[in-house]
């Protein structure tokens, strides 16, 4: 399968260089330290579930260099997604199919709006993976999977072969019974852990063990849950406790994306993740004090990380 992987950190990295290991023609569109990096070196992945080292990579910032793919993975952070959708056409052929790998709820349907959404399936990915260093990957935790679907939840040949190809590169990869399901209920995992561990500083094993944080934790998944429901998702009854008891089973040490990224005062996730959630929970008139809480504490680091007003 030729495959294009749109983002090569942590998700894309990973999951393009596994692609590569297993025989398929991939290739990365990345910019910057990466983008040299993986032009001088390679990529490597450091990671429990077995290290591999491609000594070369095929890697641009230009898609129209790659041409018209069978399979774009889409791994941009969420704030890129408009930009990504817009330098990526050169990528889109009558057959190829668009998958984003995305934190949040919304990717497929952005993505849709600028591309079609005869292109796009939904996806998600669980992993904790991050660039350690330019050109090497670092898999922290949590045993790879994704999840794939198309947009009307309807099982078809392409979605079928896209997890037959991550399943060759040894990948745990499905199609859920209804994919919208399984992104809100990662959206109800991964959001509020991130928002969390943010706004306390401190990683996994100290907010979920702590009780004042654990019961915001628990809170923040009820508002996500209820705010599913109200939208018409079909949650799974007891979802939130099986969430927090996932949680327990993570390593200690274990942070989100969006942690990382405001604690080095990096642009984030956060509109797309505690955001959306007061956003789309005030569009159904549910209540989302937690999530309005966390989201409105963090907005002026995340203002300033734009350059939007001073450091704070």
């Amino acid at each position: 399968m030729r495959i294009t992987v749109f983002g090569a950190g942590g998700v894309g990295g990973f999951y393009g260089a596994r692609l590569q290991s297993a025989g398929h023609d991939v290739s990365f569109v990345a910019r910057g330290s990466q983008l040299a990096a993986l032009r001088e070196r390679g990529l490597e992945i450091a990671s429990p579930t077995g290290n591999l080292s491609l000594g070369t990579v095929r890697v641009t910032d230009d898609p129209r260099e790659v041409g018209e793919s069978d399979l774009v993975i889409v791994a941009v952070k969420s704030w890129q997604l408009a930009a990504a959708a817009a330098t990526m056409r050169p990528l889109i052929g009558e057959h190829t199919t668009v998958l984003p790998l995305l934190n949040g709820v919304e990717a497929a349907e952005q993505l849709a709006q600028s591309l079609g959404t005869r292109d796009v399936l939904k996806g998600l990915t669980r992993i904790i993976s991050f660039i350690e260093t330019p050109g090497r990957i670092r898999h922290a935790g949590a045993q790879p999977y994704v999840a794939l679907g198309e947009i009307d939840n309807q099982k078809s040949t392409r979605a079928q072969q896209v997890v037959d190809a991550f399943r060759d590169a040894g990948v745990a990869a499905e199609i859920p019974t209804d994919i919208d399901v399984a992104l809100w209920e990662k959206f109800l995992f991964v959001v509020p852990m991130g928002g969390m561990g943010a706004v306390t500083r401190a990683p996994i094993g100290v907010v979920r063990t702590i009780p004042e944080t654990r019961a915001l934790l628990h809170r923040a998944m009820g508002e996500i849950d209820a705010v599913a429901r109200k939208r018409g998702i079909a949650m799974r009854d007891g979802i939130v406790d099986r969430a927090l008891a996932f949680m327990d089973t993570l390593p200690a040490a274990g942070t989100a994306s969006l942690q990382r990224d405001i604690a080095e005062g990096r642009r984030s996730e956060l509109d797309a993740w505690n955001g959306a959630v007061v956003r789309l929970g005030a569009e159904v008139g549910v209540p989302t004090p937690t999530h309005d809480f966390i989201y409105h504490s963090l907005l002026p680091q995340e203002l300033a990380a734009r350059g939007e007003i001073a450091s704070p």
